[in-house]
């Protein structure tokens, strides 16, 4: 059996982003997605989800590189910058070693558990704004410890075998990850698909490229990163990817996307189902 989860990213970076998420949902092959809780309508458009789009399956995106952190910043010293915000993805990669696990374990707490209050359930799955939980081997672990405490699925770090490779990771965490993450993922078993496809990205989000993963896709479990949405003034302002959303909303309601998933044989799921 061919099944497919098709996680989008990013819900509640902004109310457009997750009013596209549930418009890619409730006419389009999309499944799953993401929380952003750090972000101010986060709770407000997860209650808006449960109403209008019960069926989407609810995660939590695990971030260390946008916005605020729900901790105090004191008490996460390593995580923030001179004021009271994260770093930004080229600061903190260029500090991983830096990076006190223990700390973003702490932050990463504060976001599930507002999804929790916000959900009124546990998250399907855990995964991370920018891959960033998947830093370093400590990260990593912190990562899996919380979803193993709170008996949700995780996103896997990078593509195993039909895509073999790392979009979206730092050219510094490429090598090191091929040694940790297979040894985490033994020692904590936790739910996941056999293989990540974060292909679907920028450029490569046409629907030439999405109806080829479809065509191709073999038998098993299998994720499939996207990220639509709609744009506005302020995300285009903080974001360099906001029309590529708008594009990506298009394709992945599209009427020959939806046949394609049909004439495969393709079910397609949420985190829940593994």
């Amino acid at each position: 059996m061919k099944r497919l989860i098709v996680n989008s990213d990013d819900y509640g970076r902004s109310s457009n982003i997750s009013k596209g998420i549930r418009e890619a949902h409730i006419g389009g092959i999309v499944t799953s997605t993401t929380c952003m809780m750090n972000f101010p309508t986060t709770a407000d458009d997860i209650r808006k989800a449960l109403k209008v789009a019960p069926k989407l399956g609810l995660g939590t995106h695990l971030v260390l590189t946008a916005g605020k952190p729900l901790t105090d910043p004191a008490k996460i010293k390593s995580l923030v910058n001179l004021g009271t915000g994260f770093h930004g993805l080229a600061d903190l990669t260029e500090h991983i070693a830096d990076l006190d696990p223990a700390e973003a374990q702490t932050e990463w707490r504060a976001q599930i558990e507002a999804f929790v209050s916000a959900a009124g359930k546990n998250p399907t799955h855990l995964d991370s704004h920018h891959h960033s939980s998947y830093f370093s081997a400590g990260l990593f672990r912190a990562m899996l410890e919380l979803a193993k405490e709170y008996g949700c699925g995780i996103r896997l770090p990078r593509s195993y075998g039909i895509e073999d490779g790392m979009e979206g990771l730092p050219p510094v965490v490429r090598a090191a990850i091929n040694s940790y993450a297979p040894q985490l993922i033994e020692e904590f078993d936790p739910p996941r698909p056999d293989s990540f496809f974060a292909s679907f990205y920028d450029e490569n989000a046409t629907k030439e490229h999405i109806l080829d993963l479809i065509n191709k896709l073999p038998d098993g479990d299998y994720e499939l990163m996207c990220h639509p949405g709609y744009t506005d003034t302020d995300l285009a302002l903080s974001s360099v990817y906001n029309a590529q959303r708008e594009r990506e909303l298009t394709i992945l309601t599209d009427p020959d996307v939806l046949e394609a998933v049909k004439a495969g044989e393709i079910k397609l799921i949420t985190f829940a189902d593994l």
